[in-house]
């Protein structure tokens, strides 16, 4: 595990407690350090700070995802708006704790975050429409939708359910891990997903099941 966080009590509290978690620990104070720890592989997952000197946590994370780093990546951070937590996730984080935490819940997303590591979810083909998580991408009627990997989770859970309803609790465990953000960030990134579905010619491809959730249509 590493951890990249610039408060030197932060960093022992949680090298000694997830030590005792029976994870091996390696504990960076500034992003520079951090970006080359994390770029040298060999962690499972990162636990990454906002606030560093030298690189901050979303610049660090941001150069991860270029660079095809898919390491599982946990924000901290004193900023608790949803907008914050937008930001972060979009970049492409895989959960999102706010300071002060709980490290009996830090612990139980970290597990969490470990146990969705798997084999890549399979293609879906529907119609015109066509999602490929592994490569992370999509299209429609053959023209290509730039998607955040959000998004692309979000396409994705949707197409493998066509004609039915999934709801906001199960995209949210599904695409960003129980727990890991607010119900209304799957609102915030369905309107993405809408309006460049609408770019690509398949408006109202993805509708509201109001106070259920969403529901995929394919098309012939």
């Amino acid at each position: 595990m590493l951890v990249v966080d610039d408060e030197p009590g932060v960093r022992a509290a949680l090298v000694r407690g997830l030590g005792a978690e029976g994870m091996d620990v390696v504990a960076v104070g500034d992003g520079p350090t951090g970006l080359a720890h994390a770029e040298a592989g060999g962690f499972d997952a990162v636990v990454l700070d906002i606030v560093l000197p030298g690189l901050s946590g979303y610049r660090v994370l941001e150069r991860l995802r270029a660079g095809g780093d898919e390491t599982p990546v946990l924000l901290l951070s004193a900023k608790d708006g949803e907008v914050d937590q937008a930001d972060g996730l979009d970049l492409g984080a895989d959960g999102y704790v706010v300071k002060p935490f709980s490290f009996v819940v830090l612990v139980a997303q970290l597990r969490a975050l470990l146990r969705r590591r798997g084999p890549a979810a399979a293609r879906v083909v529907l119609g015109p429409l066509v999602v490929d998580p592994a490569a992370g991408t999509a299209s429609f009627a053959g023209r290509e939708i730039a998607l955040s990997g959000r998004e692309a989770g979000v396409l994705h859970a949707l197409a493998s359910r066509p004609g039915e309803t999934v709801t906001k609790d199960e995209l949210l465990a599904t695409v960003w891990g129980d727990g890991a953000a607010a119900r209304n960030v799957v609102e915030v990134y369905v309107g993405y997903l809408r309006r460049k579905l609408a770019a690509a010619g398949a408006d109202g491809l993805v509708t509201t099941v109001r106070g259920h959730g969403y529901r995929l249509e394919p098309r012939p």
